[in-house]
């Protein structure tokens, strides 16, 4: 693509190639609108301008154009194959361009109407070092593309062409998380390997690529955080954000992150064969399982929660944050821990989170407060927590730990939602997840033995209800479950003004439900399992859907837990749907106050 821009400099090689080469439609990628600051808080609703396309990361769109009375319609519009390996990235579209992370060190950019490529990337990888599709999350800003490549470098690509215009080295973190845009600067994590200095999420300048700051998720001695490691040397602590990219949060200028489990995996593989060297409850092995608000300006910590403290089980509350504003009214009835301080109808700015472990939170967005929790998906007697105070403080399930060693117990949940996103409607109030109903078997070994777990369906007996749909009221923790079935579900929520969840699982299914019913509409048969990401965005007044199919890193082991599921393994594709065009004619895109911005 590089050698075909350049003949375009000179009329007779232009004119020889145009007669030699069918015309492809690759004007979206010439004429790119750079994008500000301003509109990266104000987005186009034709565009997918971030993983879960808004600061607030609730996978909501306006677009209108598909809705309840025409899914059933919805046609492949394009599909591209892509190479073999895993895929666990989610596109993003501006001004008619789609960018995404292929299989291998790949950056793409294609026409998002039809398909066509526009650039390829490619990264000149280490003999020892393979490239896979790993990172969750990409970014766009300003006329840049960033992605954190499996080298563990930071890279900004030119949007129009895909030359590289920086890169930043960040230690030899694994780039299994990614990059997200915040105003000026670019933000990204990954995982630590085993190593304390490769545990920090970091902040770059987006147009230099120049380090503004580190924030260390393994808290250090002397540092916030620092004195819950009982006395752990620092070089042995570990906890990382190797899944979702966080959320920036422009109103209050802050990074909120999730961090991952603490390793290894069990406390007395970590604290040297002392399992009372932490307590039972929060804080313990900061800032893992944990909820941090970061300064985006200076990387100083705001505000903390630990929803699992000291982990014992190998269990994730990385991935992604939901801001909400709402009023609030949780009571025993719908949540089973709250905060009693709260008045019925308090408006607050909150953060929503769920977490591998199962389990979903409020947090009030400026300060970290405790507001509800509900085990979620079910609340079982081995569920992780027994207890939320009334400070907040959560407390271990202690009958479900391991205190010795060859010791064996089962902890619920595990993998019960992971990197595949959860989204939040405006229209009901309420937050749209996926989850599996599997819990985690964990087995100490020997002094000095690692330990290793299994995951394990919780209810045999229902493997026709062994993944679903949530929808949980975020002013008042209520929970239902708007859709079961057997095959597990690893795709992103989406969300739409037409009143539509949309979501793909590991059957290859893709659906489309009522949002307040959960009633099925629309059902795609794919040709591969979708691990990760749904899309929407709109080109020349046609709404489309895109979605990813292939395998991810958990895909296998999550779709053991129903081995009656068949599915088609390793089919890495790119499946982009639309109504009919005289179909799409007749409905507007969005609300007139959405087309105007």
């Amino acid at each position: 693509m590089k050698h075909l821009m350049t003949c375009f400099s000179c009329a007779s090689l232009a004119l020889a190639l145009f007669l030699a080469v069918p015309a492809r439609p690759q004007q979206a990628g010439r004429n790119l609108v750079p994008l500000t600051e301003d509109t990266l808080k104000n987005p186009s609703p034709n565009d997918w301008l971030m993983y879960n396309r808004t600061y607030d990361a609730q996978r909501f769109s306006p677009l209108q154009q598909i809705n309840q009375s025409n899914v059933g319609q919805l046609k492949l519009a394009w599909s591209v194959t892509e190479g073999a390996g895993a895929q666990e990235g989610i596109p993003l579209v501006h001004d008619g361009v789609m960018y995404l992370q292929g299989p291998g060190a790949v950056i793409q950019a294609l026409d998002a109407a039809t398909g066509q490529l526009i650039w390829e990337h490619k990264r000149t990888m280490p003999d020892n070092i393979k490239g896979g599709a790993r990172a969750k999350t990409i970014a766009i800003g300003f006329d840049m593309v960033y992605w954190t490549s499996p080298d563990s470098y930071l890279e900004a690509l030119d949007a129009r062409t895909g030359e590289l215009r920086w890169q930043a080295k960040t230690e030899t973190r694994g780039a299994t998380q990614g990059a997200v845009i915040a105003g000026d600067k670019v933000i990204s994590g990954g995982a630590c390997g085993g190593k304390h200095e490769n545990c920090f999420i970091d902040a770059h300048d987006a147009k230099t690529g120049k380090l503004l700051w580190k924030f260390m998720t393994a808290a250090e001695t002397g540092q916030p955080g620092g004195d819950s490691w009982g006395g752990l040397p620092d070089d042995k602590r570990t906890t990382g954000p190797w899944g979702l990219s966080g959320t920036y949060d422009p109103t209050t200028n802050s990074v909120i992150w999730g961090i991952a489990n603490p390793t290894p995996n069990t406390r007395l593989e970590r604290h040297n064969g002392d399992f009372n060297a932490i307590p039972t409850h929060a804080p313990a092995d900061l800032f893992s399982n944990s909820t941090v608000s970061i300064n985006a300006d200076t990387g100083k910590l705001n505000w903390y929660y630990q929803h699992l403290p000291g982990d014992d089980w190998d269990e994730d509350w990385t991935n992604d944050r939901v801001l909400v504003s709402t009023a609030l009214n949780p009571t025993p009835a719908t949540a089973k821990w709250f905060n009693k301080k709260i008045k019925a109808g308090e408006r607050r700015d909150i953060v929503l989170a769920t977490g591998e472990s199962g389990g979903v939170f409020a947090l009030d967005r400026h300060t970290g407060e405790f507001l509800w929790a509900n085990p979620w998906p079910y609340d079982v007697p081995n569920f992780f927590l027994k207890n939320v105070d009334e400070n907040g403080i959560t407390y271990l399930n202690e009958s479900a730990m391991l205190p010795r060693p060859n010791m064996t117990n089962v902890v619920c949940f595990f993998n019960t939602r992971s990197y595949w996103a959860q989204g939040y409607s405006p229209l009901t109030n309420s937050l749209y997840v996926p989850f599996v109903d599997a819990c985690n078997e964990e087995k100490t070994s020997d002094p000095g033995k690692r330990s290793s777990h299994n995951g394990v369906v919780r209810d045999p007996s229902k493997l026709d209800e062994l993944s679903g749909v949530s929808k949980i009221n975020a002013a008042t923790g209520k929970i239902d479950h708007i859709f079961k079935g057997p095959a597990p579900i690893n795709g992103s929520i989406l969300l739409t003004a037409g009143n539509l969840v949309i979501f793909g699982d590991l059957a290859q299914h893709l659906r489309a439900l009522d949002q307040e019913t959960g009633k099925v509409l629309w059902d795609e048969l794919l040709p591969g399992p979708i691990a990760s990401s749904t899309i929407t965005y709109a080109i020349n007044g046609r709404q489309y859907i895109a979605v990813n199919t292939g395998d991810g890193l958990l895909t296998a082991g999550v779709a053991a837990y129903n081995k009656s599921i068949q599915s088609a393994r390793k089919v890495n594709t790119i499946q982009v749907f639309a109504l009919p065009e005289d179909v799409a004619k007749q409905t507007p895109l969005a609300p007139a106050a959405n087309r105007k911005r």
